[in-house]
């Protein structure tokens, strides 16, 4: 099973594509967020402008351009006179927010319970098949890299069934956090190994919202997010996550 790679997709694209302007600074954002989402980019390591510059063969200001929106996202730091590097989150900070997290998913799935469709719940069923197939590969960078992707369609099903853009907006911005943290935790192919117990929490999460049933949805979806917690913990052998 192969899974593709959105970073590697984003720099083909982008290679193969001559943009200028608002649109290579856009594509260009697009691509390095790919990389620090999967984890391609350590916590604390350095950005070097000159070096992103020349791999893309573009001027410094598209460079620029799409850094300080990754800035903005909280994925980066720019600081003048010293440079830019990857954010570094403490371990505290991190667990603050899946329990924050935790809270906001719980409610978009008491929602969904409440408004989603038939034809939402077969959607939500597929998804939960493509992540069995997950379970059983044997290459532990395929498992972890197809669940990232399989993982945020199977809530973004979850955002659909709430129908609510303000909800699913600002859980946007919160899965690109709850990425990056997992995947610059210092973990190897994070969450590989909890495949299994993951979709466990899927299963019960989709029975709850298949039920109508508000207040387990949102019980069962805020156990699944924090219990983000725990798999990082063990990943780590409880070490600061910031390294």
């Amino acid at each position: 099973m192969t899974t593709p790679d959105p970073a590697v997709d984003a720099a083909a694209a982008l290679a193969s594509v001559r943009l200028t302007g608002a649109r290579l600074s856009s594509a260009l954002y697009d691509t390095l967020k790919s990389r620090l989402l999967e984890g391609r980019y350590h916590s604390g390591e350095k950005i070097v402008v000159e070096t992103v510059r020349q791999e893309f063969g573009v001027s410094k200001q598209p460079v620029m351009d799409a850094l300080r929106r990754l800035s903005s996202d909280k994925l980066i730091d720019i600081v003048p006179q010293v440079g830019i590097q990857v954010v570094s989150y403490s371990k505290q900070e991190v667990e603050d927010f899946f329990t924050l997290f935790g809270g906001f998913e719980g409610t978009i799935a008491g929602v969904a319970a409440l408004r989603r469709t038939d034809a939402q719940l077969r959607d939500l069923d597929a998804v939960s098949a493509h992540v069995d197939g997950l379970i059983v590969a044997t290459d532990p960078v395929v498992r972890a890299h197809g669940y990232r992707l399989e993982n945020r369609e199977f809530h973004a099903v979850i955002h659909r069934m709430a129908h609510s853009r303000i909800m699913a907006e600002t859980s946007q911005r919160m899965w690109d956090l709850s990425d990056f943290l997992i995947n610059t935790a210092g973990v190897a192919n994070p969450l590989s190994n909890a495949l299994a117990d993951r979709q466990h929490d899927h299963r019960a999460i989709t029975d709850a919202i298949r039920d109508g049933d508000q207040q387990r949805a949102r019980e069962e979806m805020e156990r699944h997010i924090v219990g983000t917690i725990r798999v990082i913990r063990e990943g780590t052998g409880d070490r600061d996550l910031a390294g």
